[in-house]
This record gives C-alpha cells, sequence and structure tokens, in this order.
C-alpha cells in the first residue's frame, strides 16, 4: 500500500517530511506512528495506515515534497507491495539512512526540528539545545519554542551552533532587512515564506477561478451588544476567554445558510455541489506570519456557546502549532474576522472551491435612524458591516442579496440571550 504525502490544508500544496520513526523492515500497526510532517502552518504525527511491513522509503527526512507524493510502501499482504528482502527497488533502503539526520544534528534526534520551529528557532536567534522538548522521544514542538521565550526572555541571547546552517530559511530573519533599511540602502527584499508563497497561489488561482462579486449590509447589532455587556463577565470568568460577536454572526450565518443553502456549497466542473451540514471555516491570524482557517465541523447543529468555544479552541491551537490535518479539511463556508483592527469593510478572497466567504468587520457606536411609536428618531448603536465576496458562477446578486438581508434580520431580531446560560 501506498503511503501518500497527506492534504495539510486546502492552501498547502507541500509539506516537509521531519522524521520517519520506522525503517525499511520494520513491522508497523495500523494506527502507530510511522512518521511527522510539517510545513510553516501545522506538525503532524502521521499514523500507519495499515497493519504490514515496511517495503519502501521514497522520500528521505527533511526533504519537501508536493501533497499526494508516495512517501512510503507499506507491504499489508493484500497488495503487490513489494518486501524488503524482494524488492526490485532495492535503492529504497539506501533512501532511509543517515541522509534522514542530514537535514539536523545527528548528535541527538530531539533536535531534529519541524520547519515551523525552524523559523522561530531561527528568527528568534535561539539555540535548540537549550529549549525543552515535550514531544515524542524530547521533540522540540512550536509550543515548546513559545513557552521558552516566554519563561526565559533572556536566552534569545544566546547563539545556535550546528542547527543554524540546515534551519537557514529565506524569511528567517526579518530583522536583517531593518538592519539594511538603517544603512541607508534605500529598499529591502524580504522573499516569500512558504505560508506567503500558497496563500499568494491560492488567492490568484481562486481569482483566477472565481468571477467575485462583493456585497455588504450595516447591521445594528444592540441585541448581541446587551448580551456581551451583560453576561460577558461572567463568561469570561467561567470559560477563560472573552465573550466576542464572531460565535453570534456564526450561529446566525448557519441559521441564514438553512434558508439559503446555495451559499453553502462547492463548485465542482459544471456542478453545483450543495451540502446539508455546515462546516464552518474561521480565518485566524498567526501574528503577521499567515493566515490558516481551521475548520469548525457541523457548526450548523452547534448552539452560539458550542461555537464560540470551538472558536477559542482551534484559534488556540493555530497559535500555538497544534492544529491536525483534519482540523483544515471539508469547509464548506468561511467567515474572516477583521474587526479587532477597526476596518470599515473587507472584500475577502473566496477559499476554493467554495463559492462564498464573510467578513465581519469593526462594530462602533453610529448615528442610526430607529422607529419608535410610527415615528423615525436619531440613536446611537453598535453597527458593523458584514461583506460577502461570492463566485457568480455559481448565484446570483439577488441571492447573496437576500441571503445578506436574512443575515442581518437573524443578527438584529433575535434573542439572543436565550442562546446563553
Amino acid at each position: 500500500m501506498d503511503v501518500l504525502m497527506p492534504q495539510l490544508g486546502e492552501t498547502v500544496a507541500e509539506g516537509t517530511l521531519t522524521i520517519w520513526h520506522k525503517a525499511v523492515g520494520d513491522t508497523v500497526e495500523n494506527g502507530e506512528l510511522l512518521f511527522e510532517i510539517g510545513t510553516d502552518k501545522v506538525e503532524m504525527e502521521v499514523p500507519a495506515p495499515v497493519s504490514g511491513v515496511l517495503a519502501a522509503i521514497n522520500v528521505e527526512a527533511g526533504v519537501t515534497v508536493d501533497v499526494g507524493t508516495v512517501l512510503a510502501v507499506i507491504d499489508d499482504g493484500k497488495s503487490d507491495a513489494a518486501t524488503p528482502a524482494t524488492s526490485t527497488s532495492a535503492p529504497a533502503p539506501v533512501a532511509v539512512p543517515a541522509p534522514a539526520a542530514s537535514s539536523e544534528p545527528a548528535r541527538d534526534p530531539s533536535l531534529r526540528l519541524s520547519p515551523v520551529v525552524r523559523k522561530l528557532v531561527a528568527e528568534n536567534n535561539l539555540d535548540p539545545a537549550h529549549i525543552p522538548g515535550t514531544g515524542r522521544n524530547g521533540r522540540i514542538k512550536k509550543s515548546d519554542v513559545l513557552a521558552f521565550m516566554r519563561d526565559a526572555p533572556a536566552a534569545p541571547g544566546q547563539t545556535s551552533a550546528p542547527a543554524a546552517p540546515p534551519i537557514t530559511s529565506p524569511v528567517a530573519p526579518p530583522v536583517a532587512p531593518v538592519a539594511a533599511l538603517k544603512s541607508g540602502a534605500g529598499r529591502t527584499v524580504i522573499p516569500f515564506n512558504r505560508i506567503r508563497q500558497m496563500t499568494a497561489e491560492h488567492m490568484v488561482r481562486s481569482k483566477t477561478v472565481s468571477p467575485h462579486v462583493a456585497q455588504g449590509v450595516e447591521v445594528d447589532f444592540s441585541r448581541i451588544d446587551k448580551v456581551r455587556t451583560e453576561k460577558g463577565a461572567a463568561w469570561k470568568a467561567r470559560e477563560g476567554f472573552s465573550l466576542t460577536y464572531l460565535p453570534f454572526i456564526a450561529r446566525a450565518v448557519c441559521d441564514a445558510i438553512s434558508e439559503f443553502p446555495n451559499i453553502n456549497a462547492h463548485v465542482e466542473g459544471d456542478n453545483l455541489v450543495v451540502y446539508e451540514q455546515v462546516n464552518l471555516s474561521i480565518a485566524v491570524d498567526l501574528n503577521f506570519e499567515g493566515l490558516v482557517a481551521p475548520v469548525i465541523r457541523n457548526a450548523s447543529a452547534m448552539t452560539a456557546v458550542e461555537i464560540a468555544r470551538a472558536v477559542a479552541d482551534l484559534a488556540g491551537r493555530a497559535r500555538s502549532g497544534q492544529l491536525t490535518q483534519e482540523d483544515h479539511q471539508g469547509a464548506t463556508y468561511t467567515i474572516s474576522n477583521n474587526g479587532s483592527f477597526g476596518t470599515l469593510f473587507t472584500t475577502p478572497i473566496i477559499n476554493q472551491p467554495q463559492v462564498g466567504i464573510l467578513s465581519a468587520d469593526a462594530i462602533t457606536n453610529r448615528p442610526w435612524v430607529v422607529t419608535v411609536d410610527g415615528e423615525d428618531m436619531m440613536a446611537i448603536r453598535p453597527v458593523g458591516m458584514l461583506t460577502q465576496s461570492f463566485d457568480h458562477r455559481a448565484i446570483d446578486g439577488a441571492y447573496s442579496a437576500a441571503f445578506l438581508r436574512r443575515l442581518k434580520e437573524i443578527i438584529e431580531t433575535k434573542d439572543w440571550r436565550a442562546a446563553l446560560p
């Protein structure tokens, strides 16, 4: 059975095999840890898909390959995979040994670093030998580096000796360009890192494939704001994180999609594939180093409370490098939340192959016309823009506008107090 490089996310086209935990000829059990992979977005342990004998390893540790590349072959007794003793592709064992450690210090397996960890170590001038690892066999994870930097602020003064050369990355030090600017050179060239390269490729492809149209509505968030004011302190004390507008917006999106299901779809060839279940992708910024969009599965069956907890969990794991392969897959609609930066509106780019994406921007107090006893008057209300980009191949402007109108109605009229304990 062929073992493939898995898809680590809808916008990720390649990954780096960081370490093998088995050698050619070893017996493996279904679900047993086989190897580890990583990108600038996520690092992940990958188990064996079947039980059998590892017949061949085609990709050495430290090598970056495209998604779908055959990394290894497991002889499960059912396929045509050759055993180590009879393999005609005898060179396969050659791919296993020492070279696997060439991209990391051979003296200590725990110092074999994933791409995301290498990047952090290089940017902060750290010596990985001083960082305690909590991963398998003492390997250093992203969360270990972040904890080390938090608990030992003086450590960045250390230098990274043998690990420095293999860690080198085009993005590694954004510090160097600053020095160049101070020297009076007049410009700085910053090569794209892997996240930026993949994001750029995906964005260009999306704009090329989908005819984008953007529409927006202004929404009065008074009802949600009152709930946040009344219950926010108790919520934070109980849950450990703030109660934001996002889970309410997400719940309202699911309600509106139930009436306008064609928004919750993918384009495949000349077909629109509409999904009953809303798998909601939430864009998460990684401290300006890139963007990921992990998925809340079956958000349509969740309450606003459950969505709030799911958002907090995914955002926390995204920023600590703990997302899994499944966290990136299966999204049917996306929400991008830029409101914390004070933006008035954003026209987001569709996350392929979806047909719609919503941007939630800043909610601020503004003059607003309200009707009281049949008369219009001015009031100050918390108002914000919700902007949707949609694929004009899949839906028309009237359908998108009707969806946004319904979304606005739900947010402005629903009894949100009943949604929270």
